[in-house]
């Protein structure tokens, strides 16, 4: 069966349906219980340059508080928002420590241009990482998803927008001490499924094609290789904060620290934070505060693979006669370094791998509520920021090579990123007559971000204790590549003008209109002004509502928006030209080419966003959720267009091309028990679906086959032959569709043949490369769940993440990593093959029809069914009495164990590998051939394995 199909009957959608069905015995509940009065409590949420009410928000905007985020311990706070937004999709781009995770609100929509959303910090455009906050210093987040809630931060909001509040200190508050820690071990989560000596030694049998051992093979050995390179790894943090306030004023400061030692040898991950803020009234009428937050990170051995330790056949004996290891071992045909952590430890100044990252995020404000105005403020923000990164790497000569005359290679780099932002903010906010909210926002900005990185390589350096520090000691080549420096200055202009009125707390309305110019676009295209609505309708506060026993809170949300993307690199407009090395009669010489066009019309990438929305509180709030419907179309995408090889130029950057956007999102949320001082159960649910295609290219064509493009299909298109099968003997046609020795054919891959047949019903032609499929390899859907159990001072907490259909690329499976070659000369993927004694096997004959060292359309078993159903933390908690700390000043001790990773469920990929079936790796690494698989795209490769943590952790408040 082929492992593509089975989202429509995979069991996560029946867990999905019965999870669910707790939530209907919410009304059964005793109607004098506090949920009611804990609801009374307005929420307020950050919208962009304010705040508003929740039950007054008219466009699409999410909430997570910092204390629900950090039910998931991790050190990106990314990792804690899996799974909890609909809408919101994350996805593991490496799982080395310290990686970035890949954020996608509501799809994808541009295919060159940028697609990460925008990262507010404090109200200041975030030009940093995520990896660069500490998760324990966020207050909360709010997430804004629609262009009627984007449009007012412009074209940086195009691709939905994240803000961000860090820990404040409020006025009044005793000065509080807090100290939150967890430490514990990682583990492996599945070892990379590879054949042990028996297998191995019957595909080779199998295959008949490396029969001849190596010197350091044999029968009689049995090599777990990756058991000699993993180790248990160690994470720790540590945070503590200060905070207080008087009758004027409020502080918050704190430094936290994080430490994971990877499951690899030299692998780890450091970061420090330290943050504060201040906040003080001075008079009247002046507010004056600041926050800063700081991050150093210290990154090692991230160059580091696991491509060797999988391919090293298990028959090779690492070890000498008197039991020291070899330096590398000869196999069949290929000579292989030893990799094991014994071997890597022991190097010294021979390998070192290290990036070194500082940056500094700053925000400083000052506010003068107007006196002869009421409800007028004017507020001035300046954000400084800047982040430098150094890197450095050195490989002392043979080391992971297999020649152990290798030279030693070295190299450097440094960049400097640093930005300032300015917004003038003034703002009206006033209610009339008790029923008329109204408040306006008009804001005048400007700010500039500028880049600059240089990387110099250098070979035969004389000594390992130089490592990268003086690459001017190096006796071989020293070179410093053109492509490898860089340089940008970019800039944007903009004015914003918001109103938003509410009547009643029954009707609401929000218009914005918004002015950006951007440096990157052509003169005469540089400016552009669009706008955004929205309204809301409160229905239960309606009279025919407003005493309803089942109905609490029922709002109807409309919005539209227009929002533009600026998102390409800077002198898109120039075009570029490139250099070449060659040879000039003797002398080595430097050419320089054009290779992009200029184009003096560059302009916007427009996007167009209607929203639907429904909000609703069922049975005294117990019940909660939210349901939207949207739609996304963008056109004048920002592309390269590609010429013909007669121009003499490749490509330039032009507004060609359209994209469509359209998906559904539910939440549900239930107090389905609830009983403070008893058991209290509450569950949450979301699930959310996004389908994308292409509406056009450029000049009319209709697919772009080198990028995967196709119009009328999605955007995350695999083009590739489709598995059907294996061929056995007697098939009908084999000879024609597949030409060659019949006994050869006979159990290799068989594919989806889309050709003509003749009048007797057979094929017209052998299966070639018209026969490539287009597959979508978006999911049906996906969301998550949380539940939260409690008993006294007692609560565990469960929380999961789901995906129904679409395609997972596994370059572990397919051809592109050398590891399921079905020939015998590398160590092979442990699958079930065709013999003339199984061929009811999905994976071919060892050593049949070959295409490149590989099965041929051996590609096609690189694709499987992404669904699964994964818990992905279960934190068991224990709350301490605060009369039993009282005298010490205690207010709060909690401790609690969590364990993160532990269970997939109703995956083929698990069911078949083992593995965890998240992503690792982009599309062009981590492989043995990197030109397959479009970059855009997340695979899984032979990254550092996916872990499992077991941590104990401690939270303490005096």
């Amino acid at each position: 069966m082929n492992r593509l199909y089975f989202a429509k009957s995979n069991r996560a959608a029946l867990f999905f349906a019965m999870a669910l069905l707790p939530s209907g015995l919410a009304y059964s509940q005793v109607k004098n219980d506090t949920v009611e009065k804990e609801k009374k409590i307005d929420e307020v949420v950050v919208i962009g340059y304010g705040k508003q009410r929740k039950e007054a928000v008219t466009g699409s905007v999410a909430s997570v508080k910092g204390d629900v985020m950090r039910e998931v311990p991790s050190a990106n706070v990314s990792q804690a928002l899996q799974g909890r937004v609909a809408g919101v999709d994350i996805s593991q781009t490496s799982s080395k420590p310290g990686a970035p995770m890949q954020i996608r609100i509501r799809g994808t929509r541009s295919l060159t241009a940028d697609n990460d959303p925008l990262i507010v910090l404090d109200g200041i455009p975030f030009p940093g990482s995520l990896a660069d906050i500490s998760p324990n210093d966020i207050q909360s987040m709010d997430i804004l998803k629609d262009a009627s809630s984007t449009a007012i931060y412009g074209s940086r909001g195009a691709n939905g927008v994240i803000l961000i509040s860090t820990k404040t200190g409020r006025k009044r508050q005793k000065a509080t001490f807090t100290y939150n820690t967890y430490t514990g071990i990682t583990s492996v989560f599945a070892k990379y499924p590879m054949m042990d000596a028996q297998k191995f030694i019957k595909l080779r049998q199998d295959a008949g094609l490396f029969t001849q051992y190596g010197v350091d093979e044999s029968k009689n050995v049995n090599t777990d290789w990756q058991d000699l390179m993993y180790k248990n790894g160690i994470l720790t943090n540590h945070d503590i904060g200060i905070s207080g306030g008087t009758e004027k004023g409020s502080y918050n400061f704190g430094m936290s620290y994080y430490n994971e030692q990877s499951v690899l040898p030299g692998q780890n991950f450091e970061r420090f934070n330290i943050r504060g803020s201040l906040d003080q009234e001075l008079g009247k009428y002046f507010r004056v505060g600041m926050t800063t937050n700081n991050a150093y990170t210290v990154n090692k051995g991230s160059n580091l693979g696991l491509y060797n330790t999988l391919s090293t056949t298990p028959v090779t004996n690492p070890y000498n006669a008197d039991g020291s290891w070899k330096e590398r071992v000869v196999m069949s045909a290929d000579t292989q370094y030893v990799y094991s952590r014994d071997v890597i430890d022991n190097l010294g100044d021979a390998w070192v791998d290290k990036a070194i990252a500082f940056s500094s995020y700053n925000n400083f404000f000052g506010e003068f509520k107007i006196p002869w105005v009421q409800g007028l403020t004017l507020r001035t923000n300046v954000g400084l920021n800047f982040k430098t990164t150094n890197t450095g790497s050195y490989t002392g000569k043979g080391v992971f090579s297999s020649e152990p005359n290798n030279l030693s290679t070295a190299s450097i780099g440094n960049s400097l990123t640093t930005h300032w932002v300015n917004e003038n903010i003034l703002t009206f906010d006033r209610t009339f007559a008790e029923k008329h909210k109204v408040n306006v926002v008009a804001l005048q900005s400007q700010e500039q971000r500028t880049f600059n990185s240089s990387y110099i390589t250098a070979r035969d350096i004389p000594a390992d204790q130089f490592q990268f520090y003086n690459l001017g000691q190096a006796q071989g080549e020293i070179t410093i590549n053109p492509d490898s420096q860089g340089y940008y200055k970019r800039g944007l202009k903009s004015w914003m003008g918001r109103v938003m009125y509410e009547y009643d707390g029954r009707y609401m309305f929000t218009a914005s209109i918004r002015g950006d110019a951007s440096s990157v676009l052509a003169p005469g295209y540089q400016w552009n002004i669009y706008n955004a609505f929205s309204a809301g309708w409160n229905i239960a506060k309606e009279k025919f509502l407003k005493d309803s026993k089942v109905i609490n809170t029922m709002k109807l949300r409309f919005g539209y928006g227009e929002t533009s993307n600026q998102a390409v690199a800077p002198y898109s407009t120039f075009g570029r030209l490139t250099t070449e090395p060659y040879n000039f009669g003797d002398t080595y010489a430097i050419g320089t080419y054009v290779s992009t066009l200029p184009n003096s019309k560059l302009g916007w990438e427009f996007s167009e966003t209607l929203n639907y929305g429904l909000d609703f509180g069922l049975f005294n709030n117990r019940l909660t959720g939210t349901v939207e419907y949207y739609t996304t179309n963008t056109k004048n995408l920002l592309l390269d267009v590609k010429l013909p090889a007669t121009s003499g130029v490749g490509s330039y950057t032009g507004n060609v091309g359209s994209t469509s956007n359209k998906g559904i999102e539910i939440s549900l949320n239930g107090a389905i028990i609830h009983n403070p001082d008893g058991f209290s159960w509450d569950f949450g649910v979301n699930f959310y679906a996004n389908k994308n295609k292409i509406t056009s290219l450029s000049s009319g064509a209709t697919r772009d086959v080198a990028n995967w493009w196709f119009v009328g299909h999605s955007i995350n298109s695999i083009y590739d032959y489709q598995y059907v099968g294996l061929w056995q003997p007697g098939d009908p046609y084999m000879s024609i569709l597949e030409p060659g020795d019949p006994k050869s054919v006979e159990g290799s891959i068989k594919v989806k043949y889309t050709g003509g047949y003749n009048a007797d019903g057979s094929p017209v032609r052998a299966i070639n490369a018209d026969d490539r499929q287009i597959l979508n390899a978006d999911p049906d859907f996906q969301g998550g769940f949380n539940t939260r159990l409690a008993y006294k001072n007692f609560d565990l907490s469960i929380i999961g993440a789901f995906k129904s259909g679409g395609i997972l690329i596994s370059t572990l499976y397919g051809n592109t990593s050398y590891l399921n070659m079905m020939n015998g000369r590398r160590n092979n993927v442990d699958v079930d093959y065709w013999t003339p004694e199984n061929t009811g096997a999905y994976y071919p004959r060892p050593g049949s029809v070959q295409s490149n060292n590989n099965p041929k359309y051996g590609s096609t078993l690189a694709y499987f069914d992404a669904s699964y159903l994964k818990i992905r933390t279960i934190t068991l908690g224990y709350n301490f009495t605060q009369g039993v700390f009282k005298k010490a000043g205690i207010s709060k001790l909690r401790v609690y164990t969590t364990v993160t990773n532990p269970f997939v469920f109703f995956s083929p990929y698990h069911k078949q590998s083992g593995m965890d079936p998240e992503t690792n790796s982009y599309g062009n690494e981590n492989q043995a051939v990197s030109d397959v698989y479009p970059s855009r795209f997340l695979t899984i490769g032979t990254n550092t394995p996916s872990l499992r943590n077991y941590m104990i952790g401690v939270n303490l408040t005096f």
